[in-house]
């Protein structure tokens, strides 16, 4: 007669493939194929077979699944600051185009962008089964720093990793030099800008378009005004720019920052448009219901999402590199009530 405790052991072992298959009657081949997603299983059948796995609380086994079909069905995402509205949509816009492609998604957050936190998660993520690897801006990153687990296909939301992995990301200098442009265009004689971290490679871009339009213009640039993508950041800037009279245009590196900025103006009684006018980036959803709604230069979250998994499948299924692919996403400029030309 067993003893409790062999009973206890034998209560608590996990269920087999076979089991499944008693309980459906059918092959432990037939409980395969339906765990694998293969084709030439009537709908009955299968159906049969799942109800079983959900009664026995079945679940197939992932690593010996790849082993013999060779996928895990996951994607791995490497992401920094989650809290951060374009991180985080970013991200969202990953899971979704992956989930419609058929794929399962393991997120992690790493403390800071530092090469080491970035590998060491590239490597925890490994060893979790992932088929692939998208890695959202690696900001101080550099290709020869990043270590990754050899053979592991990666795309990455920063084109300094051209040449090494391919990459996806929006048109930043354009944008902010289109957001630039369109403030000059109203007559500003120049345009100040709140710019994002200085360890972040997309407020470097902006900076960059920034710049680039004030220079084609023939403009001087003013000294900047450093932020860290938080409103709190853009509310200090913009107490430094109601403090100066000759202000009367500011770009922000994101729409957060805009919505700090605009608080302070409002404040110190700086009315915008009319004395203040003021650009955002990144179109978030709060940026049509601030006061005045938010002009701003949208991303399209959801495009470089679908892009990056793209090209993540294309190397999975062609089984090649595409170390040198670099595609960028348009943006737009959403013009709406808080940029308008200056006073007289």
């Amino acid at each position: 007669m067993p003893d409790n405790a062999s009973s206890a052991r034998r209560a608590k072992a996990k269920p087999s493939m076979g089991d499944v298959a008693a309980l459906a009657g059918v092959s432990s081949q037939t409980v395969s194929r339906v765990s694998t997603g293969a084709e030439h299983v009537r709908p009955s059948t299968r159906d049969r077979v799942l109800d079983a796995m959900r009664r026995l609380g079945y679940s197939p086994n992932s690593a010996a699944r790849a082993l013999k079909y060779g996928a895990f069905g996951v994607i791995g995402i490497i992401a920094h600051q989650l809290s951060r509205t374009g991180e985080s949509r970013t991200v969202e816009a990953v899971i979704e185009a992956a989930q419609d492609e058929g794929y399962t998604t393991t997120v992690v957050d790493v403390v800071t962008p530092m090469s080491t936190d970035v590998s060491e998660a590239a490597a925890r993520l490994s060893h979790q089964s992932i088929d692939g690897l998208v890695i959202i801006r690696a900001e101080t990153v550099t290709p020869a720093m990043l270590s990754l687990p050899p053979g592991l296909p990666v795309v990455v939301s920063d084109s300094r990793f051209v040449g090494h992995h391919p990459a996806v990301g929006a048109d930043q200098v354009n944008g902010a030099r289109r957001a630039v442009e369109h403030l000059l265009g109203l007559g500003h004689r120049t345009v100040h800008h709140a710019a994002g971290p200085v360890d972040s490679g997309p407020a470097q871009l902006r900076i960059d378009g920034w710049r680039s339009a004030l220079e084609g213009a023939g403009r001087e640039a003013p000294p900047l005004l450093r932020g860290d993508w938080t409103a709190r950041s853009g509310y200090e800037a913009g107490r430094s720019i109601a403090g100066s009279p000759e202000a009367t245009a500011v770009f922000c590196a994101n729409d957060e920052m805009a919505a700090g900025l605009l608080h302070a103006l409002h404040e110190a009684g700086r009315r915008v448009p009319g004395e203040v006018s003021v650009v955002g980036f990144d179109d978030i959803p709060l940026a049509e219901h601030l006061w005045p709604p938010l002009t701003t230069v949208r991303q399209d979250f959801t495009e470089i999402g679908t892009r990056l998994v793209e090209l993540l499948l294309r190397q999975l299924r062609e089984d090649k590199p595409l170390q040198d692919v670099h595609e960028v996403v348009p943006v737009d400029l959403v013009q709406r009530a808080s940029a308008a030309p200056p006073m007289d």
